[in-house]
Parts: C-alpha cells; sequence; structure tokens
C-alpha cells in the first residue's frame, strides 16, 4: 500500500476493467497479442492462484482515492528458462488512462520492499521489449540497472518477432547493496 494506490487481491469486478485494458492494442503494444476475455479471465486466475500459494504475486492495483482499478503491479517468476533465471521480476501493467501520474513507480517500488522485506529476496529484476521506452523509464525510476550484456531474446518469441530482444535491469536488496559497498571499500 502507499499513500495514492492500494496493492491488493483480485475481485470479479476488476475481470471486466482488466479484460479491456488487456484488449487495448496501445496498452499491448509489447506483447506479442492482445488478450481476449476468456485468456484474459485465465491470467487472473492464474494471479490469483500465485497470491493464494505464496502470499506474494501480481496484486490488483486500485487507485485509493476513488476505488477505481488500474490494472496490476507485482512479483512474479519467469517462465521460462534463461542465463538470469530463476529469478524474480517485478512487473507492471496499467490502463492507458492511468499512464503519466506516477502509479508504476509508486507501486512497483511498494512490491520491491515486499520482495526484500517479507519475502527476503537478494535480488529483483525486470525486463521488456527494447522498443518499451515506458517501462524501462519506471525501472530507471526505481532504482533499476541495466547492463546491456544481460540483453536477451525472449524464448518464448519466434524468432522473426520485432519483439524478441529484451532488455534485462536489476536491482539488489538493500542489504546487499550495503554489503558490496563496504567489500568495494576495503
Amino acid at each position: 500500500m502507499t499513500e495514492r494506490l492500494l496493492l491488493r487481491r483480485w475481485r470479479d469486478e476488476d475481470r471486466a476493467p482488466f479484460a479491456a485494458l488487456n484488449a487495448d492494442p496501445v496498452v499491448m503494444e509489447h506483447f506479442p497479442a492482445r488478450l481476449t476475455r476468456p485468456e484474459s479471465d485465465a491470467f487472473v486466475d492464474r494471479i490469483a492462484q500465485q497470491l493464494e500459494d505464496h502470499g506474494w504475486g501480481l496484486w490488483a492495483l486500485e487507485e485509493r482515492a476513488s476505488g477505481r482499478f488500474l490494472g496490476f503491479t507485482g512479483l512474479s517468476v519467469p517462465g521460462f528458462q534463461a542465463r538470469f533465471t530463476p529469478a524474480v521480476e517485478v512487473g507492471w501493467r496499467l490502463a492507458r488512462d492511468a499512464w503519466g501520474f506516477g502509479y508504476a513507480s509508486e507501486a512497483a517500488r511498494a512490491a520491491v520492499a515486499v520482495a526484500y522485506d517479507e519475502v527476503g529476496l537478494d535480488e529483483i529484476v525486470s525486463f521488456t521489449a527494447t522498443s518499451n521506452v515506458r517501462s524501462m523509464r519506471v525501472m530507471e525510476r526505481i532504482g533499476m540497472t541495466h547492463d546491456p550484456a544481460d540483453d536477451f531474446d525472449h524464448p518464448a518469441l519466434a524468432e522473426a518477432s520485432p519483439l524478441r530482444r529484451h532488455v534485462l535491469y536489476r536491482l539488489s536488496s538493500p542489504s546487499r547493496r550495503s554489503g558490496e559497498t563496504a567489500r568495494h571499500a576495503d
């Protein structure tokens, strides 16, 4: 939870606005395809199950002042193998009318705090297609760093896909960062 946002479990009434944002061609520009309503609902079911199983995951994002559903933000385990997996990713997907207000950065910071303070992770990653400048800016605003040597071809996307090449950003836990600083000072 933040001053403006509530990261919460999913409700049935979230399904329709979530399906609408998953069908929006601008929101889904950096994904291989928009989702149909059944695909979107199945995604909600998987998210809800992960939250139930682990106590963390991709939370529904709600604007506290209005109660409006904005999308999701949270933590997930990538479902593919790459040089950086196993890992936990911080991610977000917001309705287009929620863009430009700092909600993604604010909610992502809250999710990262859960990852470090409650789950006990040492590192969080985030990744996106090289064309998704908006998401890269969020990653940078929350303190993540990018090393071009970490960039990768997403194994779930066809070689010919213009979305195949991805950037990888990383963020170490505060305790890990302070340990690295102490080691470098020696």
